[in-house]
């Protein structure tokens, strides 16, 4: 960082570089295939043990080595109160240690020539976004051991280094608080919504009617007129493939080619990559009309989530997709796979490769709910009501979470240089933080 680029600071303050207040100390990794290397009681951190900054302070780290381990790699353990920062994608995440420890190739670890580590943890977290701007790299984003050297904080006196520490734990405890709740909330949303698109989809609108055994342990009851079918029944499947890339005029036309990272919507108009004429004609791509129901089959995305969309516009699709062809409403289908996301996700495998895999054979023999066409679109109807009035608290919910993130950045910033003066701050009693909590 330039001194230039640093905010005004209090005159009595010093500007120093990394390189003159940290001993800055590089990670490696001892072979992987020697067990004698692993599983010792050396603390050995990685970018994954760094998270995304939930916690000041790392008191373990997942993985740990042994001294042969240690000896075999040439890295440095550090003592306790250093500061573990990531170095390789995700830039910037850190923690104070609470034990020695050294680190892996992804990581570099900072040893406080001077000052207090709380202090310099909330400075670095000021520049993280400097930090990683400074990542270079192609394959990955890495940060140069010279340009964190060369980032420059702000040094004020240690009591003032505690005065802010102090100030900065408080503050961003409260402001954590607050987050916390708000993700609670919005996390209580998610699951309403979930809960009230699978009761529409398994057992329709209609509490009145009567209901009947459907033979499927998930599904229980459904109502009486209803059918089942195996979703082999329902629909066709097919597929999609990836151009060759080397050739420059398969690419970069108006043909939306839709893979896992454009499965971000439940109704896709576009994709981050599009092809041309000369890819459809020349390779055995098929162009789906609209109306059909995309669904991803390979990805690490389904760990945790099934996505599924429905295609407003033509589009073709890549080898992790599968198209669904349907005589139903797609709407529906669309709607009832996202409503047994659960279940999907159950028959996810992992590949050898180690990214997650969709088993579409066991897919296909599920067992799903088939409401005569009418309610299929009165269905479709309600769950789009449904999902708009929770997306708009959904999205008023995240609103809050934003801004009290964005406070908090902010806090951190004016308080590490000076701009908000805390010697003389001191934390409230019991009684004074019950009133700021409840307003």
């Amino acid at each position: 960082m330039k001194i230039s680029q640093l905010p005004d600071i209090p005159r009595e303050w010093e500007i120093k570089q990394v390189r003159h207040i940290f001993n800055i100390h590089n990670g490696s990794t001892p072979k992987s295939g020697n067990p004698e290397f692993w599983n010792g009681n050396i603390n050995w951190i990685t970018p994954d043990d760094l998270g995304s900054n939930a916690d000041k302070s790392i008191t373990s780290s997942r993985r740990k080595i042994t001294e042969l381990g240690y000896k075999s790699c040439g890295v440095s353990l550090a003592p306790s109160g250093s500061i573990a920062l990531s170095t390789r994608a995700p830039i910037g995440h850190l923690a104070i240690t609470k034990m020695p420890a050294c680190v892996n190739q992804g990581c570099r670890i900072l040893v406080p020539k001077e000052g207090i580590p709380e202090y310099w943890y909330y400075s670095l977290i000021s520049a993280k976004s400097l930090i990683v701007s400074l990542g270079q790299g192609t394959t990955f984003m890495e940060l140069p051991r010279q340009s964190l050297a060369s980032v420059a904080l702000p040094v004020p006196s240690i009591d003032s280094q505690k005065a802010i520490a102090r100030f900065l734990d408080h503050k961003t405890a409260q402001i954590d608080a607050l987050t916390a709740k708000k993700q609670t909330l919005l996390d209580k949303l998610v699951e309403q919504r979930s809960s009230l698109i699978n009761q529409a989809v398994t057992k329709g609108l209609n509490n009145a009617v009567p209901m009947k055994k459907s033979g499927v342990a998930w599904l229980g009851e459904i109502p009486r007129h209803w059918e089942t079918k195996r979703l082999r029944f329902l629909m066709t499947m097919s597929g999609g493939l990836t151009p060759r890339t080397s050739e420059p005029r398969y690419w970069g036309g108006d043909i939306p080619w839709v893979s896992p990272k454009d499965m971000k919507s439940e109704r896709l108009s576009s994709s981050i990559d599009t092809l041309t004429e000369d890819a459809l004609n020349e390779t055995t791509l098929r162009l789906y009309p609209t109306g059909k129901v995309l669904i991803v089959v390979r990805g690490m995305i389904l760990a945790h989530t099934f996505p599924v969309a429905v295609n407003e516009v033509p589009v073709t699709v890549n080898q992790d997709m599968k198209v669904l062809e349907t005589t139903m409403n797609p709407e529906y289908l669309a709607v009832l796979l996202r409503g047994i996301q659960s279940l999907v996700l159950s028959i996810v495998e992992e590949s050898a490769h180690g990214t997650k895999v969709l088993r579409t054979d066991l897919l296909k023999d599920m067992v799903l709910p088939v409401p005569p066409r009418v309610e299929q679109d009165e269905i479709v109807s309600e769950v789009a009501r449904i999902s708009s009035r929770i997306d708009k608290m959904v999205s008023t919910v995240t609103a809050a979470i934003t801004k009290l993130q964005e406070y908090r950045s902010a806090l951190i910033t004016n308080a590490v240089t000076g701009k908000i003066d805390v010697r003389d701050f001191s934390i409230p009693t019991t009684t004074e933080q019950r009133e700021v909590a409840h307003g």
